[in-house]
């Protein structure tokens, strides 16, 4: 399915990055009277862009961030620049299509109608009137550039940290008013350095929690920054400890089994198909914890693919307490609620990162791959909150889905 979508947007690339260069080639020949300077300045233009187009589209390397944990003079100057022009020109390019299609259609059924009665000339207004139309819908087309631009210098960095109360009906009386917060998707990378980490970190501490729950995505492309992933969130403190999950950049990475023993170093618990016990007073919370699973394989992916959403899990679910379950993919919650697991921890979506709700809930990239983008979700048996997460893939970029540290209290269910 996503390679489909990804064949079909091919088009909206190419059109959008023709589009918006002539809209630049002609603001040019306004701009430079003198023609000899406007060639120069166009010929460099286009040279600086193609090489641009070359070294990052190529080889895919704005896809797959390298090994840097601090951002670097190519990232600030290069990279960042060219993420906000091609994510500002397909967006808008797909904008100024939207708003120009009714005039398309109409302008077809007057050809068609036209190859059959000739029509006499077309009076000055009306084409005074389409050129208006036209360039209104360019400088509509222009938002996308400001909202990308918004979104990588401020929207990826700030977090937002949501409050929840949770009941749940087989909570021990003891754990009544335990706080747990919830950090996840860390995409360590040059725009998600290790100092964001740990003011990331910093935040999270404040609050207090009793105990702290990362679930996955410590990493992006490159194996080599999992210590560096590991050595910022080791500042996390809670007085019952840190545990976590893997997500999908882990298995990709093929970090799983190193980046787990890099955590045990510092005092965090990955849990991988098995389950812990929470004591308090003498009683039990029953924590599980899995590796990332998926029913459909991602692009050229294709581990961690199962026939079953936690096959195997049903012997570590208990029936004399609350169980939680810390799943990268929201995609186990089905069958979670159906083992009668009563809170399920999330990430994965990013909260669609690109998430346009104030135009449409549904405008979301993630619900290509997921009906769980963002929030709470309820099943008879269980509840689901999915974490919009800190970092980000692809685009550096976050609008319309801040980055997120979530903060649940545990009460007993009246």
């Amino acid at each position: 399915m996503i390679d489909i979508i990804l064949t079909l947007a091919l088009p909206l690339l190419i059109g959008g990055q023709i589009f918006w260069i002539r809209r630049l080639q002609s603001l040019g020949c306004k701009l430079i009277k003198n023609q000899v300077w406007r060639k120069r300045v166009g010929a460099a233009a286009l040279a600086i862009y193609g090489l641009l187009l070359f070294y990052y589209l190529v080889p895919l390397r704005w896809m797959r961030t390298s090994a840097h944990t601090e951002t670097t003079w190519t990232e600030l100057f290069l990279q960042g620049p060219f993420v906000w022009w091609f994510f500002g020109s397909t967006v808008g390019y797909l904008l100024v299509l939207i708003l120009r299609l009714p005039s398309y259609l109409y302008r077809a059924g007057r050809k068609i109608s036209h190859a059959l009665v000739p029509p006499p000339a077309s009076p000055p207004a009306a084409s005074s009137r389409r050129r208006f139309l036209e360039q209104a819908t360019v400088a509509v087309g222009t938002l996308p550039f400001v909202g990308s631009f918004y979104g990588l210098v401020f929207g990826r960095l700030e977090i937002e940290t949501t409050s929840h109360r949770v009941e749940l009906e087989r909570l021990p009386r003891a754990f009544e008013g335990f706080r747990i917060v919830q950090l996840s998707d860390i995409h360590i990378g040059p725009f998600m350095t290790s100092a964001d980490i740990r003011h990331a970190v910093d935040l999270a501490n404040r609050l207090k929690p009793d105990l702290i729950f990362v679930t996955g995505d410590y990493v992006i492309w490159d194996r080599n920054t999992q210590g560096a992933a590991v050595e910022a969130l080791s500042g996390l403190r809670a007085p019952y400890g840190v545990l976590g999950s893997l997500g999908n950049h882990e298995l990709w990475t093929k970090v799983q089994d190193s980046i787990t023993r890099l955590f045990a170093g510092c005092g965090v618990r990955i849990l991988r198909q098995e389950s812990v016990p929470l004591r308090v007073s003498g009683e039990e919370l029953n924590l599980i914890g899995v590796d990332y699973q998926t029913r459909r394989r991602m692009g050229f992916h294709h581990q961690g693919v199962v026939r079953e959403y936690l096959e195997g899990v049903e012997k570590l679910v208990r029936q004399d307490t609350a169980n939680i379950l810390l799943s990268h993919n929201p995609n186990t919650f089905d069958r979670a609620a159906a083992l009668g697991i009563e809170l399920s921890l999330a990430g994965h979506t990013h909260g669609g990162q690109v998430a346009l709700e104030f135009i449409s809930p549904e405008i979301a990239p993630s619900r290509l791959v997921t009906p769980y983008v963002a929030g709470w979700f309820r099943k008879p048996g269980g509840r689901l909150y999915v974490n919009r997460g800190l970092g980000t893939i692809g685009i550096p970029i976050r609008l319309g889905a801040p980055a997120e540290i979530t903060v649940f209290e545990l009460v007993r269910k009246a």
